[in-house]
């Protein structure tokens, strides 16, 4: 078996394993959308009808006797080509009908379809000789028309998928370096594959009119379409992973929103409410409208994606503990709070009120002189946020310091650093207490 042989053998089985292998993937896959897989497979079928096309293009080409086969299996090319572009587009553009895209599929597919009655497109001589028409070029306008169009999607998907990942937008610029730049990005950045993708097909077009031989066993421009359906399922699978990510932040809201509502606090209240209808009737009225507030503003929390102004977070903790020490009149708290103008700034919401809660409940509700001190102050390009009690504490290397009655601080933690790109610590020290620090970046809002 000649070299050239055995190079031919070793290019089609890869080809052929990359295209059997995504239709398998895509077949089995129970993650991508049945529109998506649909999409695919029906590429990656017109991509084995191209490669085949391929074969028979350089057997036919080497033939003198097999001129009308050539013409066949030119045409056939042409017309796929543009086809698989158009597959594409439905995998980027949502609902979209792409009429316009299909009138020019049709109208490519009549112009070389001519090639079997006339010569004004392309047709293939008697010496077996491939001879360009006056409208020859037209699958490649049709084709660069289709690419452009697929160029500006591409480029628009990633301009709004940067566009919408502001989390990094907090940080302050004497921490920013060219890896926070990147990191700013990193959620963006698979919409640059779709682009990738009309440059590999670019250069594959380029590449064939340079190194065209009817010898070659395949076009550089087949292998980049099958390459660019693999990465175009990648990029479909990684937009998943965007959208579960968001599932997951939500999932996490009502996590912590339920977390905030505790049975047995709802029914301490209540018994406390009950028990001061008797003696403070007056008292009782009051706690019952800081008690509808706290569990309204804890239901509001449940919608609430954006950002929140301290001072409502703040307001929300001064309820819940108005309503703790009513049961609790022994705990003393104290607010060390800088001026308004210097505090405000936003952050998630129940981030403070929930580190109170388990100062209460886990540090300081079992002290007769149990204090906790809420601090909020300005520093250098952050505002700082600390919640410090004298409680019981507790040991942060033992796994019972980081599950349990403690997961709604890893929440907390997790909500910071991914929504404001701050910081969030704890120390604690069985017997003395406990602080818990938070560090939000200022921003250019904040500083005007």
């Amino acid at each position: 078996m000649s070299d050239i042989l055995v190079l031919e053998v070793v290019i089609y089985f890869t080809i052929f394993l990359q295209v059997m292998g995504l239709a398998f993937a895509v077949f089995i896959d129970p993650y991508i959308s049945k529109r998506h897989s649909t999409v695919i497979l029906i590429n990656t079928a017109l991509t084995t009808l191209l490669i085949i096309q391929n074969y028979w293009d350089t057997m036919f080409a080497l033939d003198p006797d097999k001129v009308k086969e050539r013409l066949i299996t030119a045409i056939i090319g042409y017309c796929l080509r543009p086809v698989i572009i158009v597959m594409w587009l439905y995998l980027i553009k949502k609902k979209q009908k792409l009429i316009i895209a299909w009138v020019l599929i049709g109208i490519n597919t009549l112009i070389h379809l001519s090639a079997l009655f006339t010569d004004i497109c392309f047709t293939i001589t008697a010496e077996n000789n491939f001879k360009r028409g006056p409208i020859g070029y037209s699958c490649h306008v049709i084709s660069a028309l289709l690419l452009v169009y697929l160029l500006w999607l591409s480029a628009d998907s990633f301009i709004e998928l940067t566009g919408r990942n502001d989390r990094y937008d907090y940080m302050p610029e004497i921490e920013k370096d060219w890896k926070f730049e990147v990191a700013r990005y990193r959620y963006g950045l698979e919409g640059l594959i779709p682009v990738w993708c009309v440059i590999v097909i670019l250069g594959a077009v380029l590449m064939d009119s340079k190194i065209y031989s009817p010898y070659l066993p395949i076009t550089f421009l087949t292998m980049s379409i099958v390459s660019c359906n693999l990465f175009y399922y990648v990029w479909i699978h990684l937009n998943f992973v965007r959208e579960h990510e968001g599932d997951i932040m939500e999932q996490q809201r009502i996590q912590i929103m339920v977390s905030q509502i505790q049975p047995h606090f709802l029914y301490n209240t209540l018994s406390t409410i009950q028990a001061l209808c008797h003696s403070d009737p007056e008292r009782a009225a009051d706690t019952v409208e800081k008690f509808g507030t706290y569990l309204r503003q804890n239901i509001d929390s449940l919608n609430e994606t954006d950002l929140i102004p301290f001072n409502k977070e703040l307001e929300h903790t001064r309820v819940y503990v108005d309503i703790e020490q009513i049961r609790f009149p022994f705990i003393r708290v104290v607010y060390d709070i800088d001026e308004v103008k210097d505090t405000d700034f936003n952050l998630p919401a129940l981030t403070i009120q929930p580190m109170v809660e388990n100062a209460i409940r886990h540090g300081v509700r079992s002290k007769r002189d149990g204090r906790i001190v809420i601090g909020a102050h300005k520093e250098e390009g952050f505002f700082k946020i600390t919640v410090q009690d004298n409680g019981i504490g507790f040991d942060i290397n033992t796994p019972s310091g980081q599950s349990g009655s403690h997961i709604g601080i890893l929440n907390v933690k997790q909500r910071i650093e991914d929504q404001c790109k701050g910081t969030f610590a704890i120390e604690s020290t069985p017997g003395e207490g406990t602080l818990v620090t938070m560090r939000i970046p200022e921003t250019d809002k904040d500083k005007e």
